[in-house]
């Protein structure tokens, strides 16, 4: 029993970890998606410091709904 568990961990971990990267892949292909309005970018010398606020309220909008859509009981 054990071992039939952790192969459906692993298998859950794996689709997963799938679409978070197709996630990735889909969001560099969109040219606003984080450098919307409220989204920080700071500038100096050497260094960059990105705070995607905007874009992380937006996606967490988004995962809330489809999650609750897909786990609606």
């Amino acid at each position: 029993m054990a071992v039939e568990s952790l192969g459906r961990t692993l298998l859950y971990i794996g689709v997963i970890l799938v679409l978070i990267g197709g996630f990735f892949i889909l969001a560099a292909k969109v040219p606003w998606f984080g450098r919307l309005p409220g989204d920080i970018v700071y500038r100096r010398g050497g260094m960059t410091l990105v705070l995607p606020i905007t874009t992380m309220l937006l996606v967490s909008l988004v995962l809330t709904l489809l999650l609750n859509i897909v786990w609606r009981r």
